[in-house]
């Protein structure tokens, strides 16, 4: 009953909009729901699922000890991009019901003594993989939100998170020369994925060391490769496409002309027979996964349809591919089940945005 009162909702909120497309309009109305799955966790300690390498026993110390700004949301990572969505969400609609929540929130949680706490932790001995590397895409993208958004609280949000940026981007700088080759999983350390969160950060903050180095193993580790398996696609708990998210990152890097000539060689065909994945229990933390898959793939079709002019029928076949998974999986966000509703909300926000 729930999810189907949230579908709902988003066509009520719509009324301006094609009856076709209102169900995929992200409008205030829309933001408040979304950003109402959010609240509910990002001050939600427990249940926790800690990524805590303990090198004795006083470090056997609660979530929130531990991560006092990125403690709710069931791990680090939903957290930092829970707070991500929120900012985007009150930059984008200043006028939404749950504006004063979440300045609250960001308050709270942004504050610099919390930050200091995050930043020790990087630094401790066992650290090193800490949420590498989706959670140190996610907390440059909550970075380049902030550094982005011209008011005064953004900037004062901006500067108490800047040292964890620094530090994240110095984990970067430490790591992706070294890592020899990409990791394709449909999962958390999807290599393409990292690379194009990091990349907003890196031009948003004008890093210019960063951006090298991104472009640097971009090139290296997609430049050449033919023939994506997409038909492989997908595995039992992906929340990301492989080759739809190499892709969507090529098209970013090369330019247009190049990087037709490159997607033909990769995706031919595409999106071909692409549909949209069967999510069997959404109470299931894995299979739930795939609701995200869909929303990942439809906002990756979107990106890679604007590469294509509006008169080139794959701009459209794309865009109608694109609609079929996000209509398969935004009524189901949700459901009542902490498994899907801690995280969801924000590949949904991704995905309006970019259609």
């Amino acid at each position: 009953m729930a999810s189907r009162a949230w579908g709902l909702g988003l066509a009520m909120v719509t009324v301006a909009l094609s009856a076709q497309d209102a169900d995929l309009a992200l409008t205030d109305a829309a933001a408040d729901r979304f950003a109402s799955l959010a609240l509910k966790c990002v001050r939600q300690e427990y249940p926790n699922k800690l990524d805590h390498v303990m090198n004795g026993a006083e470090e056997v110390k609660a979530p929130k000890a531990l991560h006092p700004a990125f403690y709710g949301c069931f791990d680090w990572h939903s957290s930092v991009h829970g707070h991500w969505m929120l900012t985007r969400l009150l930059r984008t609609h200043p006028g939404m019901a749950k504006a004063a929540e979440i300045r609250a929130v960001l308050d709270e949680n942004l504050a610099p003594e919390r930050i200091a706490t995050e930043v020790a932790y990087f630094g401790q001995p066992g650290r090193r993989s800490f949420e590498r590397t989706y959670g140190w895409a996610w907390l440059l993208k909550l970075a380049a939100e902030l550094r982005t958004w011209d008011a005064p609280e953004a900037r004062r949000w901006s500067a108490a998170l800047q040292p964890l940026a620094d530090r994240v981007v110095q984990a970067y700088l430490d790591f992706l020369p070294k890592q020899t080759y990409p990791i394709r999983t449909g999962v958390h350390p999807n290599s393409a994925f990292s690379l194009d969160l990091a990349l907003d950060y890196a031009r948003a903050a004008r890093d210019t060391r960063l951006e090298a180095v991104i472009l640097d193993r971009a090139h290296i580790w997609f430049g050449k490769d033919r023939r994506g398996p997409l038909a492989w696609e997908p595995g039992g708990e992906d929340f990301l496409s492989p080759c739809l998210e190499e892709a969507a990152l090529m098209a970013r890097l090369l330019p247009r002309d190049h990087f037709r000539r490159w997607l033909d060689g990769f995706l031919p065909g595409l999106p071909g027979a692409l549909v949209p994945a069967t999510v069997s229990d959404r109470t299931d933390p894995k299979i739930v996964h795939l609701d995200g898959l869909n929303l990942s793939r439809a906002r990756a079709l979107y990106d890679l349809a604007r590469t294509f002019g509006p008169k080139d029928s794959r701009r459209e076949v794309l865009v109608r591919s694109a609609d079929r998974h996000a209509r398969a999986s935004l009524p189901h966000l949700a459901t009542g089940s902490y498994e899907g509703e801690h995280w969801l909300a924000t590949f949904a926000v991704r995905m309006l945005e970019s259609r």
